[in-house]
């Protein structure tokens, strides 16, 4: 039974995302906004996120309201959402935009976090339940599409809205543990950023934050660079979020196989040679098959970090973990992605920014994995703190 409380929250909370995300940009557009205060409205997420999210997990940590802290990221968001779509005005907008951002930031962490400890010793079952957020994504991207043809933007952000109060019931029936608080506020984060098997772990998430957000936000002009339709764009994200499913499915057969750091890893290597082969191929058709394949890299990485996290953790800092974790990759790893990316796009092109990507994320792992031998530490943290 509690495999389906996490399955049905990673649905409606991927569902509610597809139906918003991906046409943000359309809605500052329409409302006339500039380059500059789209990007300042696009950039300001990541850069929220990385200080809230681990902050806010922290909080939730030391003072054991897990619950009220996600319920209240889920409801603030889907009534800033509700009042955005209202709005016209940029300063409004980008004041709802940071509040957003910042009481929105942990509640995926302290998913992923309620979910681990509900699993019990089935912890490497987490991607078959992960598996429901891939699900969701794909079946509200389908279905925002036709909602946005019939009844407009605005639309869209109304069933954002709408399912994220449902889901505010399903995260109810949460579960975060009943380990020792121990004052995890005061030394949580600095827990993590001051051992080294941590950084290195952190370091090596930095890269696979850059390599996936890269794919996410900058897959459309490298493809119409390459001559790619609308269609066959939309193809290419659609493929992608089906390679996803088996992954996730079996990700409890790879944890077990590989070791959640040596899938990890594994992973990480794959994200930077996809980087390397969108800049290697010359045709659309070629482009779409690398990004067919490479969907199957994000959900590897993604289960193992959050399973390495949660092993390598105190009892009392697991979620602190999960938004340490999640800051590194979609925090630090988004926005330096977007600032390289779009300056790399504009200088050497679609194919020249995915080859040097690449480049940087193979190397910056060989160069950290070099650290981590020459900084061997024990088994596990845990006995460290």
């Amino acid at each position: 039974m509690k495999k389906i409380w996490s399955f049905s929250f990673y649905f409606l909370y991927y569902a509610a995302m597809a139906s918003f995300i991906p046409f943000v940009v359309l809605f500052y557009q329409q409302l006339g906004f500039n380059g500059v205060q789209i990007g300042l409205l696009t950039g300001v997420s990541p850069l929220v996120s990385l200080f809230a999210g681990p902050f806010l997990t922290g909080v939730a940590d030391s003072t054991r309201k897990h619950t009220l802290i996600m319920g209240a990221g889920i409801l603030g968001a889907a009534v800033i959402v509700f009042l955005i779509s209202l709005l016209s005005n940029f300063a409004a907008i980008f004041a709802l935009v940071l509040i957003f951002n910042a009481i929105f930031s942990p509640v995926a962490s302290l998913g992923d976090s309620a979910t681990m400890t509900m699993l019990g010793e089935e912890r490497a079952m987490y991607g078959r339940v992960r598996l429901g957020g891939t699900i969701g994504w794909g079946v509200f991207a389908q279905f925002a599409g036709l909602l946005l043809y019939r009844f407009g933007l605005t639309a869209l952000f109304y069933v954002f809205s709408a399912v994220m109060i449902v889901n505010f019931f399903v995260s109810t029936k949460f579960s975060f543990g009943d380990h020792e608080t121990r004052d995890a506020g005061r030394t949580g984060n600095l827990t993590f950023l001051t051992n080294r098997r941590w950084i290195v772990f952190l370091l090596s998430a930095f890269l696979g934050g850059l390599g996936s957000m890269s794919v996410a936000a900058y897959l459309s002009p490298y493809l119409t660079e390459l001559g790619a339709n609308g269609h066959q764009i939309g193809f290419a994200f659609t493929i992608a979020t089906l390679t996803e499913l088996p992954v996730f499915f079996f990700g409890d057969i790879l944890v077990r196989r590989l070791k959640p750091y040596g899938l990890f890893l594994v992973s990480l290597v794959l994200i930077g040679l996809r980087s390397i082969f969108f800049g290697i191929v010359d045709s659309v058709f070629l482009a779409i098959l690398v990004q067919a394949i490479g969907g199957m890299f994000f959900p590897a990485m993604w289960s193992a970090g959050v399973a390495y996290a949660y092993e390598n953790a105190p009892d009392h800092l697991k979620s602190t973990a999960q938004g340490v974790f999640g800051a590194a990759s979609f925090g630090v790893g988004s926005a330096v992605g977007g600032l390289i990316c779009g300056i790399l796009l504009e200088r050497l092109g679609g194919r020249g920014m995915f080859m040097t990507l690449g480049i940087v994320i193979l190397t910056g792992l060989a160069l950290i994995e070099g650290l981590k031998r020459m900084f061997p530490e024990k088994e596990r943290v845990n006995a460290e703190i």
